[in-house]
């Protein structure tokens, strides 16, 4: 006879103990499947969520990117915004060594907005120049050589303040990579504005008089701290920067790199426009060579306009629809048109058809530097005036 249990058959040939132990075996059978099937549950849950994190992590990576992204583009346009934007989004530390490794990478980075931003005169920007700097090895390398590493990792602002603090920082890390070529910072600075200088004589089509050697080397004496620099060592510089003339980064340069290395100041400003309908429109300005030029975007390669600034007059006027306002005009010749031209959208260069050109700043102070700057550029060149104080000053060192 066979009995039957609620786990299956039971032989009817067994003992109570043995029905009692087979009953238990099947129990425990039973709880182990149970065990298992939730052991396969589990662990299909956890691939799931395995895949769904990789996924997740997938995501974070490309909303990173975008956001990088983003920050480039922010400074680019702006850099200090652009910077502020990193770090809130936290790609970015807000210290200076992290700043400054993010700028000599300079990847995806307008090499002019990050010489604007290692020139401001802010100590956290200037602690970031500094962290910069000491990305760049200088040993053993001839002044020439080490200008044009520095000069190739960011394009040197217009500004003769920024120039002299970044130039300053440059001949410090130089001096400190190799020691007991010059007797001071001060000499190394000077004749790193020297070879700046030559290179432009040099190179620049629009200077007919070419300095020689020997102009070179006469006009460098007493620059070490007093005393005179080997002539050999001139010669060297002189021949480097003959043969080879500094490349400036074509991210933000253009065609005529010559013409706008080391200008008088740059930036952002709104111009009214010439025709029927009076629109203002943003425009890179670069100032140079008693030159105003003005361009659609940093990047571009030819300017979409040239305003010669002979004969003409700056004063500030107030607009109802924008602030901090000047204009060039013509003196006792209210209806003569400025002697100008302006690249069309076709590509055309024609003569320009301002009486006056209205400009606005973004603040008032950098309203007055720019009036400031054109009326020095219309008489003296403030640079060669810095560059002359620090001569000066290395002179009467060896007094």
């Amino acid at each position: 006879m066979v009995l039957k249990s609620e786990d299956g058959v039971v032989p009817d040939d067994l003992s109570p103990e043995e029905r009692h132990q087979l009953e238990s075996i099947r129990r425990r059978k039973q709880e182990l499947l149970q065990d298992i099937q939730r052991l396969k549950d589990e662990i299909a849950e956890v691939t799931t969520e395995i895949e769904s994190l990789g996924l997740t992590e997938e995501r974070k990576s490309m909303q990173r990117n975008k956001q990088m992204a983003m920050g480039r583009k922010k400074f680019n346009m702006d850099p200090k915004k652009g910077i502020r934007f990193l770090i809130d989004n936290f790609l970015l530390k807000n210290t200076s060594t992290d700043i400054g490794q993010f700028l000599y990478k300079g990847e995806g980075l307008n090499k002019t907005a990050i010489g604007d931003y290692l020139g401001e005169r802010d100590d956290f920007n200037i602690q970031v120049l500094h962290a910069f700097l000491e990305l760049h090895e200088f040993s053993d390398l001839n002044l020439v050589q080490a200008l044009r590493q520095f000069l190739w990792s960011f394009r040197l602002p217009g500004e003769a303040q920024k120039i002299d603090r970044m130039m300053e920082a440059f001949a410090r890390r130089y001096c400190r990579c190799n020691c007991g070529v010059f007797q001071s910072t001060d000499t190394c600075y000077v004749l790193s504005f020297a070879v700046i200088m030559l290179n432009t004589s040099l190179h620049n089509p629009n200077v007919k008089d070419k300095p020689s050697v020997q102009r070179f080397t006469a006009m460098n004496r007493g620059i070490n701290d007093g005393g005179d620099l080997p002539e050999e060592l001139l010669r060297n510089l002189y021949d480097s920067i003959k043969n080879e003339p500094f490349k400036i980064p074509e991210d933000d340069g253009n065609d005529l790199t010559h013409t706008f290395f080391n200008p008088d100041r740059e930036g952002w400003l709104l111009k009214l426009g010439g025709g029927r309908v009076k629109t203002w429109k943003r425009r890179w300005f670069i100032l140079t060579d008693n030159c105003l030029y003005y361009f659609e975007y940093t990047t571009d390669k030819e300017p979409r306009g040239i305003i010669p600034l002979e004969n003409l007059n700056i004063r500030e006027v107030d607009d109802s629809k924008k602030p901090n306002c000047f204009e060039l005009f013509i003196s006792d010749h209210k209806d003569q048109v400025i002697k100008a031209c302006k690249t069309e959208a076709d590509g055309r260069v024609v003569e320009g058809n301002h009486t006056f050109y209205r400009i606005s700043a973004p603040t008032a102070e950098e309203k007055d530097e720019w009036m400031n700057s054109i009326k020095a550029a219309i008489s003296k060149d403030p640079f060669y005036e810095m560059l002359a104080t620090r001569k000066k000053k290395v002179s009467l060192k060896g007094l």
